[in-house]
């Protein structure tokens, strides 16, 4: 592909082929999709020379069931004339997976319907599954170097499902919907949101039509699970995720120059034929209660009530795509809608004036530019819409001319075209008021506008949609790389497995917390369990190694959890410790006499803030907000910062941010400071540091460069090295105390 530089090929994966399969007495039969999605990632495939064989691949549902005798034959024919691959699903399977959880679930709570959404486990169970079914198929012909770009709501499970199969593969995922709100998204089952969003945030790009939705999801990340952005880049254990913002475009050029044709152009003329001396209003929408069509035809109701001098005047041209046949609420709404055009009708028509042509029909592109072409207004009023690509395409086909598009405040589309007449869609009045705006717009005033609009929607189609969603991608890569440039490789941890088997004189300096276990919702519940004391058992009962676990708990817990295991403990950063067969100790003297003046501050934002709580330790004190509302958090962790700060200038404390806390300690107590007093008292030939976040920063700095330092998740640090979980240094540990020849015998080693 001409701009996809170091990848080989696009893999694009969407529910729907661009082709819609079939089976009669005559074979296979196929006819293209319908749907922006198609004709904007086609035009962007063919876009300078590119779109060829090798280029990409389009993996989806061929839009019918296809008899399994006639699955291999459509796989041939669907790579030799659509570049495309099949995933062939069952009638039942897309029933509860595509009319199931898609269309009664995802779609009407991501527009804002709660009350039309249905919480079936079996349809999660199927919507799980046909992600799986899409996994296998992507798997089954991705190779190194190429790109897998996801597609829609309906497979927001994908990105973990083939990450897991494909670790290595650059993913991008981008949403066509809008991503609603944080208390609309939570009504979702617990279970059901964590794994979606756990599921977006295994692709390396997640993009958005407008800045509303990207927020949206950054927020139900934050508060759900813990991630936080900076500049819309989250940092998870795993890796390095971006969120982006791209306004999909149309064809520009396409519908500009579409009147040139003379089919078009006939088909244009034939219709101002039929209707001579009125101004048209044009209606074009699928079939769905997000589309607002109930509301405009009411709107344009209010309009002749209230403006009676535009009767014989003027025509609604409403063009009802069907979809979804056979779901309940869209029968229902087309009933409403045939009987409410027949009331207007009847209401306000006469023998040689009807003020609103219905028609129920799909359209292909000549009659839909036609019908742009010829319409004087352009009533666009969705309820809540992604992007709206009608908005766009008719302001492209007023090329030179005027024109006058009414436009929702809740379409994405209201973000690029503010020249348009922004409407709320629910408010018949405000509708009513902008078609009377719009008939009476003079000629040079709808010129003015529509050619702001047209020079934007020219500069950014869809092609350039595409190709920054591309570089983006490529620019999060070169970030992950940065990232992951330190990562433990294999041939460093066989590195240091090894130095650790060929050593004689080691030391250790272990954190506990995010280091040996995960961070946990509330402090006690880190409590060690088997695994964990029988690793450091075996670490202890090496006679090579200095071994200390050194951390900011206080020495209580310490002495609980670890204090018959015959190593070093470290407790308040380094306030205490308490070396093998001794009692605890001050490394040096520190006061404590702050503490009484600066409790009561800490506990006052603890009842401030529910979820949140104050750890008393002898000479520090921490609160923790790691459980608490995350919005509540960002409002509240400034000014805490700032009053402890004053409060404290004069004083030998430092003050703190760690890990969802704020710590206050006396000064000069610090893991780095611990540190040197052990390396500075023994020759070791091999010195191992491991934790987890910016506390342990000073204990990687005090280390001499030949040492092995290690940190915990993907972040930039003064460790050599990064792991990025937990589990991982558990693991290193576990190699390198397992029995090797050139070890201590086995007999000497006590678990």
């Amino acid at each position: 592909m001409a701009d996809n530089g170091h990848f080989k090929r696009l893999i694009i994966v969407s529910n729907r082929l661009p082709f819609v399969a079939s089976e009669d007495p005559n074979g296979l039969q196929f006819a293209q999709s319908p749907g922006g999605l198609v004709s904007g990632l086609s035009t962007y495939l063919q876009s300078n020379g590119s779109g060829r064989k090798q280029d990409y691949v389009w993996v989806g549902w061929p839009g019918s069931t296809i008899s399994r005798a006639r699955e291999a034959e459509l796989t041939t024919l669907a790579l030799e004339k659509f570049n495309s691959s099949p995933v062939f699903l069952s009638q039942e399977e897309m029933d509860a997976f595509y009319l199931g959880f898609c269309n009664k679930t995802l779609w009407p709570l991501f527009h804002y319907f709660p009350s039309y959404v249905e919480y079936k486990e079996e349809c999660w169970q199927q919507y799980i599954h046909v992600n799986e079914v899409f996994r296998d198929a992507v798997a089954a012909i991705v190779r190194p170097g190429d790109f897998v770009w996801v597609h829609d709501y309906h497979l927001m499970l994908l990105p973990r499902l083939l990450r897991a199969r494909v670790p290595n593969i650059p993913i991008g995922f981008f949403l066509h919907t809008p991503f609603p709100s944080f208390e609309v998204f939570r009504l979702l089952p617990a279970r059901w949101r964590r794994e979606i969003l756990e599921g977006l945030l295994s692709a390396d790009l997640n993009g958005f039509h407008t800045y509303e939705y990207a927020q949206h999801f950054l927020q139900s990340v934050m508060r759900i699970l813990g991630h936080e952005h900076h500049m819309g880049q989250i940092v998870t254990p795993e890796r390095v995720v971006k969120t982006g913002i791209f306004p999909i475009g149309v064809d520009y050029a396409r519908y500009a120059t579409a009147i040139e044709d003379p089919e078009i152009r006939k088909e244009c003329d034939d219709l101002k034929a039929t209707f001579p001396h009125v101004k048209v209003i044009l209606s074009v929408d699928r079939l769905d209660y997000t589309k607002g069509i109930v509301n405009r035809l009411q709107g344009f109701e209010r309009l002749l009530e209230t403006n009676p001098q535009f009767m014989g005047q003027v025509v609604l041209l409403m063009v009802v795509v069907p979809s979804r046949i056979g779901v309940v609420h869209y029968e229902l709404m087309k009933r409403q809608i045939e009987e409410l055009v027949g009331r207007i009708n009847g209401q306000f028509g006469s023998i040689s004036w009807t003020p609103i042509v219905y028609q129920y029909r799909s359209l292909s592109f000549n009659p839909l530019v036609a019908l742009y072409n010829m319409s004087d207004i352009a009533l666009v009023t969705p309820l809540r819409d992604g992007m709206n690509l009608v908005a766009k395409e008719y302001v492209a086909t007023r090329n030179g001319r005027g024109g006058v598009l009414i436009l929702s405040e809740m379409a994405g589309a209201a973000k690029e075209l503010g020249e348009a007449l922004i409407v709320n869609p629910n408010n018949t009045e405000e509708i009513a008021e902008a078609l009377r705006e719009a008939l009476e717009m003079p000629p040079e005033e709808q010129h003015r506008r529509n050619k702001v609009m047209q020079d934007r929607l020219r500069r950014y189609n869809v092609v350039r949609w595409a190709q920054e969603f591309v570089q983006d991608l490529k620019g999060v890569l070169t970030i992950q790389n940065n990232f992951y440039a330190k990562l433990l490789s294999p041939a460093v941890k066989k590195e240091i497995v090894d130095a650790y088997a060929e050593s004689s004189r080691r030391l250790i300096l272990l954190d506990y917390d995010g280091t040996l276990v995960p961070l946990m919702r509330r402090p006690h519940l880190a409590k060690p369990g088997p695994q964990i004391l029988r690793l450091l058992r075996k670490l202890s009962a090496d006679f090579r190694n200095t071994c200390i676990l050194i951390s900011g708990r206080d020495r209580n817990t310490l002495q609980q959890w670890f204090g018959e295991i015959p190593m070093t403990l470290v407790a308040e950063h380094g306030v205490w410790v308490r070396d093998v067969n001794e009692d605890w100790k001050m490394l040096r003297q520190y006061s404590n006499e702050w503490k009484p003046d600066l409790s009561p501050i800490l506990q006052q934002y603890a009842d401030r803030l529910p979820g949140s709580f104050v750890e008393e330790k002898e000479y520090s004190l921490a609160w923790h907000y790691r459980t608490a509302d995350p919005d509540q958090v960002q409002l509240l962790v400034g000014e805490m910062m700032d009053h402890l700060v004053s409060f404290t200038a004069n004083l030998d404390i430092q003050v703190f941010r760690g890990h969802k806390l704020i710590e206050v300690r006396s000064s000069g107590a610090n893991k780095g400071g611990a540190a040197l007093h052990w390396v500075s008292r023994g020759d070791y030939d091999f010195m191992l540091a491991i934790g987890d976040d910016w506390t342990d920063e000073d204990m990687f700095a005090a280390l001499p460069q030949s040492s092995y330092s290690l940190r915990v998740g993907i972040t930039n640090t003064h460790a050599r090295f990064n792991l990025r979980t937990p589990a991982e240094v558990v693991q290193l540990l576990e190699e390198a105390t397992s029995p090797r020849e050139t070890q201590v015998p086995t007999s000497l080693i006590t678990l």
